[in-house]
């Protein structure tokens, strides 16, 4: 089910992974939230102190959605012990511009 759908039922909250970028080939933050459009006006409106907001990586280049919290938190953890090189080939498997997927998860 992708984020229209989910909008159109009325359900706010859907467990994500997320990758965040600076620009294009920028720096990497990766992220889980039980909400991913109030997560990511966050870190675009900067009011998520740290790494995501000292690097500007509030371009949003990748994102999964999983059934539970706790199947997105395994998978984060998991994609946090990649290097950087699989990150990006993830990245590029669905977005090879890298654009930002923000108006995507809006419609």
């Amino acid at each position: 089910m992708d984020f229209k759908a989910l909008r159109e039922e009325g359900v706010e909250k859907q467990p994500c992974v997320y990758l965040l970028s600076s620009s294009r080939n920028g720096t990497l933050y990766l992220g889980v939230t039980s909400n991913l459009f109030a997560r990511v006006w966050q870190h675009r409106k900067h009011l998520v102190a740290g790494f995501s907001d000292h690097h500007d990586a509030t371009r949003l280049v990748w994102f999964e959605m999983h059934q539970t919290m706790e199947s997105a938190i395994t998978r984060e953890k998991r994609l946090k012990k990649w290097q950087r090189a699989w990150k990006v080939r993830l990245i590029e498997e669905r977005n090879p511009y890298w654009n930002d997927l923000w108006p995507e998860i809006l419609m």
